[in-house]
């Protein structure tokens, strides 16, 4: 199937009683799709940025509906499914997305709107009948239907010889683990950019870098695991505090990139700087390189490792630092 460029901002649906989440833009995501969130009785939409549909425009792209059925949030199921759309890069796909699916009656409207739009169905739902609901009425419209968590859960009751209690969203409890990553997000957020560098060595991790280097979102993704999060930037010549040379806690890690890359993200940020700002140095290459040596030269001496973030997404920065903990615990 090919789409228009007109399908990838179709009108948004917002009558009385309907879902109506915030609007945004939905820029690079992982999967490279197109996103349309539904509940049950209404949809929203999600497109991609302009530069998107310039390309639809210039060349017809191959399009394909995958429908995410879920009774908790669908963070799972969304995960999922983008992991997997990834690996097609020659389709992108419309993201339907139904939440907190947990009766008859709104999985009966989901399939009214699946009929309308046919495509893959992925779901994850605990509730046994709901289950076979779902798998009875995508067998009956000819849909490939996935429930994502069933193989790993035989799997479980097979090695610990015990079926699964089968508890809807039973991984969003507030239980000590999610108040600790509260904790982690609240403290991870007074010690951006060298903030409240006093109690550095509460910290579970300390990142470093000159900027541009993705200190600040690193931060927050790594805290949303649980793990209290500092960074402090790195500017040329000017001493790092005392704190974090004599802290022994956490673990400190250098963030560093390319000079082309952080010019180039510099060049971004400067686009929207007030009038008058002098962005000569910021984006110059030369002194990039030279912030870049400084800050190596730093982590050298002090035995800090470095990860290169030029080519990493958030997430894969923050695996590379959870793993990173892992062999110096």
């Amino acid at each position: 199937m090919t789409a228009s460029p007109d399908a990838l901002v179709p009108a948004i649906r917002n009558s009385p009683g309907t879902f109506a989440p915030a609007m945004a833009i939905v820029d690079n995501l992982a999967s490279d799709t197109v996103v349309r969130l539904r509940s049950a009785a209404g949809a929203a939409f999600f497109h991609t940025s302009p530069q998107a549909i310039a390309t639809a425009v210039n060349k017809p792209q191959s399009f394909f509906h995958l429908h995410l059925i879920s009774d908790a949030t669908g963070e799972t199921l969304l995960a999922a499914g983008r992991a997997v759309s990834a690996q097609y890069v020659n389709a992108r796909a419309i993201e339907h997305i139904y939440p907190l699916i947990r009766t008859e009656k709104q999985l009966l409207r989901v399939f009214e709107e699946i009929e309308e739009e046919p495509g893959i169905v992925l779901y994850t739902v605990v509730d046994t009948g709901l289950a076979q609901m779902i798998d009875r009425k995508a067998a009956a419209m000819g849909l490939p239907y996935v429930s994502v968590l069933e193989p790993v859960l035989t799997v479980f009751q097979s090695y610990l010889g015990t079926p699964a209690g089968r508890r809807v969203g039973a991984q969003h409890v507030l239980d000590a683990q999610y108040f600790r990553r509260i904790e982690a997000l609240n403290f991870t957020m007074e010690h951006d950019d060298g903030q409240l560098t006093e109690d550095l060595d509460e910290a579970d991790v300390v990142l470093i870098g000159i900027s541009r280097t993705s200190k600040t979102p690193t931060s927050i993704y790594l805290a949303n695991r649980g793990i209290k999060t500092a960074n402090i930037p790195i500017v040329l010549n000017v001493p790092l505090p005392d704190s974090l040379y004599s802290a022994a806690r956490p673990l400190v890690v250098g963030l560093i990139a390319t000079a082309e890359r952080i010019s180039q993200v510099r060049q971004h940020r400067v686009l929207g700087a007030t009038s008058g700002y002098d962005s000569q140095d910021y984006i110059d290459r030369a002194s990039i390189t030279e912030e870049l040596a400084y800050a190596r030269k730093l982590c050298t001496l002090h035995g800090w490792p470095t990860i290169d973030v030029s080519r990493r997404s958030i997430e894969e920065t923050a695996a590379a630092i959870v793993a990173l903990r892992g062999k110096t615990r």
